[in-house]
């Protein structure tokens, strides 16, 4: 079983007293459309599946479901996008491209009904990349009580004296 499995062989059985060339071309032609046949359900069956996530943007655009797009600027940021992409099940593509002063982008197109779901996937990645960064700002109270003790002589303590002196 193994065996014929990986040779793919393919039998053939005629059965006639005499082998002719017309018997022969008959049983070709036969099994030409027999295969072809076959080849018929393959196709039928891939144009049934609907890809999913990251495509082409020809199959993109072929779902007629509307496109839009998105830049990002470079390849890590692509990478950490895709992390994000699949986890809320986008379906996305992604095409090199260049801006009109010379520097190199990546143009992000997803179907327009999954806007929602980008603006998801936007919003985390922007967590990430802030946190990645160290961009995240501290509360405005704890910058403002550092600058409050950075001031000389803001905060004098007052003491109350009992008695006066003449």
């Amino acid at each position: 079983m193994q065996e014929e499995i990986e040779n793919k062989t393919v039998t053939l059985m005629i059965n006639s007293s005499k082998l002719t060339a017309r018997t022969l071309s008959t049983a070709f032609s036969k099994f030409l459309r027999y295969t072809h046949g076959k080849l018929k359900e393959k196709r039928a069956e891939r144009r049934e599946v609907v890809p999913r996530g990251k495509q082409s943007v020809q199959d993109l655009i072929a779902q007629n479901a509307g496109v839009e797009k998105a830049e990002l600027a470079d390849k890590e940021e692509v990478k950490d996008f895709d992390f994000y992409a699949k986890r809320y099940g986008v379906d996305y593509a992604i095409k090199k491209g260049y801006t009109p002063e010379g520097k190199q982008r990546y143009i992000l197109f997803f179907k327009a009904r999954d806007r929602s779901a980008i603006d998801q996937v936007m919003l985390a990645y922007t967590k990430h990349y802030v946190k990645r960064l160290g961009l995240e700002r501290p509360p405005a109270e704890a910058a403002l009580d550092k600058a409050k003790e950075m001031v000389p002589g803001r905060r004098k303590e007052r003491v109350r004296e009992k008695g006066h002196e003449r």
